[in-house]
């Protein structure tokens, strides 16, 4: 090992892998024990996720941020986010009102926001254990499974669930979109998805089977030059969330069906290392990249690998600012000319939370390539975690970060631009939705393990609970107020008590041989 360890060494030199420690065990019934894992692992990796019971925050930012959204979603009436469901699959609305801002019954692609609902909850379940979101989540898709159910007296075809008629995609498939209408089924998937794999249950799964075997049907129908112009209407991440449903039933219809979601347009310059994103919508691809990374986790090829990589260097590289946003007026600009564009309207939200999920996933394949986990950090403290009103007790957030001198995010400004905060029923912006999301998953990237290998890719209060060695990890800090953080490693070997701490700097000290940095 070289005298100066790189900044996120850790353990090894801490000498952290010889303790076998004792945790406390997770009661009967636990989350954890109602997640159900993928058939199929990953390809290509060679680092690898706790468990979301695993890790515990403890007092700081993140912890209130964590319980600002956990407030939300306690709170939120689930029959008025059933509302447009219940409505275009024919059922009754059972008295609730409608909402307003982009899940109102005129607005073209509602029902986006209820698949991050779903997710945030199946989160909460599975970091806390917390059974009020739990149960929201399994009544929500009780409903949504009487309206798919509904769908021959509704005229739709089998599998269909949506908050606005199939006939929209009829006219996408003309060349006439109406809508963002896969954007919108992507979410509702992708939730489904969570509430199965993170709470087990199989009512989401049939529901989610059902309604992606409609994907299949829909798109197989389509000839490649078809489904090449349907796709340049921004459709979210259904390639990733396809091949993710791959991967969780070992069923190649899925890979297919996502494969058919691989858009040449943007991938075929990514994969030649092409910068061509001047004009595109942000949003529109980056959820794109996310699917290439999982279809390289699925399949192998290395040509979806590289899209990703080069996608996230390019971005990166020459379109983010410094708080690790990127795009003005949700668009790309030209490559290095973002300094010319510090408006109100900088940094969405959404692009951030998709380039750190696509940065967690490189990484993954990649971990001693500590570039990713320097952006993460500095996009999800810089950015994200500031996303939240922290004087609102229901967590709500802005949509743009503005760069404008002088800002300040809960400005008034036009439309949802500006900075101004969400509310409870009157926005539902996508950056609102993607917000609770991640707000109720700050915990899953911190550690991260490799055989005996712990890795800590963030300076966050916290306790790890690493069930398969028996050992606790518990990681004290007030970063980046300051520029240290102390691990302290608890447990039992040979029936006699051991525990061990290292105090680590943070990213502006230089460490020694003799202080661990972060990563094993």
């Amino acid at each position: 090992m070289s005298s100066s360890l790189s900044r996120r060494r850790l353990f090894q030199a801490a000498g952290v892998a010889a303790f076998a420690t004792t945790a406390p065990s997770l009661a009967a019934g636990s989350a954890q024990a109602a997640t159900v894992p993928p058939v199929r692992g990953d390809a290509g990796v060679s680092a690898y996720a706790f468990d979301l019971s695993e890790v515990r925050l403890t007092a700081g930012r993140w912890l209130d941020n964590q319980n600002r959204a956990l407030s939300y979603l306690r709170f939120i009436d689930v029959d008025r986010l059933l509302y447009n469901f219940r409505a275009n699959h024919r059922l009754s609305t059972n008295g609730a009102a409608a909402l307003g801002g982009w899940e109102a019954p005129d607005f073209p692609f509602r029902t986006h926001s209820q698949g991050h609902f779903l997710t945030a909850w199946a989160q909460a379940w599975a970091v806390l254990g917390d059974t009020t979101c739990r149960d929201r989540a399994n009544y929500m898709v009780a409903e949504l499974a009487k309206c798919q159910a509904n769908n021959s007296a509704a005229g739709f075809n089998t599998g269909y669930l949506s908050g606005f008629p199939e006939s929209d995609f009829d006219a996408m498939e003309a060349g006439s979109p109406k809508s963002v209408s896969y954007y919108s089924l992507h979410k509702t998937l992708a939730g489904l998805l969570d509430v199965w794999r993170y709470i087990g249950n199989t009512q989401a799964r049939d529901v989610l089977l059902r309604f992606a075997g409609w994907v299949d049907w829909r798109t197989a129908r389509l000839s490649y030059s078809k489904m090449q112009s349907v796709l340049g209407t921004e459709f979210g991440g259904m390639n990733a969330v396809l091949a993710d449903l791959y991967q969780q039933t070992g069923d190649s219809r899925w890979l297919t069906t996502a494969q058919r979601f691989d858009h040449a347009a943007v991938f075929d310059p990514l994969a030649s290392n092409q910068d061509r994103l001047n004009g595109l919508h942000a949003n529109t691809q980056v959820p794109k990249w996310i699917g290439a990374a999982r279809e390289y986790k699925a399949t192998g090829t290395t040509r979806y690998r590289d899209i990703a990589v080069n996608a996230w260097n390019i971005t990166v590289g020459a379109h983010t600012y410094v708080i690790g946003g990127n795009s003005q007026a949700e668009h790309f600009r030209a490559p290095n000319a973002i300094a010319a564009y510090l408006n109100t309207d900088t940094a969405e939200a959404c692009n951030t939370y998709n380039m750190l999920r696509l940065t967690r996933e490189l990484w993954l394949t990649d971990p001693d390539r500590a570039s990713y986990f320097d952006y993460y950090e500095r996009a999800l403290l810089n950015h994200l975690i500031g996303q939240q009103n922290p004087a609102d007790p229901h967590g709500h957030s802005c949509y743009f970060t503005g760069l404008n001198p002088g800002h300040r995010r809960g400005n008034t400004g036009p439309a949802w631009g500006g900075g101004n905060w969400s509310t409870d029923y009157g926005t539902f912006w996508c950056c609102q939705g993607t917000s609770q999301e991640t707000n109720t998953k700050l915990a899953d990237s911190i550690y991260f393990h490799s055989g005996t290998t712990l890795t800590v890719n963030l300076y966050t209060p916290s306790v790890l609970t690493w069930s398969s060695r028996n050992m606790t990890v518990t990681q004290s800090t007030s970063y980046p107020a300051s520029d240290t953080t102390t691990l302290t490693v608890t447990g039992n070997a040979g029936g006699r008590g051991r525990c061990g701490s290292a105090s680590l700097p943070g990213p502006r000290a230089r460490p020694s041989a003799s202080t661990a940095s972060r990563r094993t």
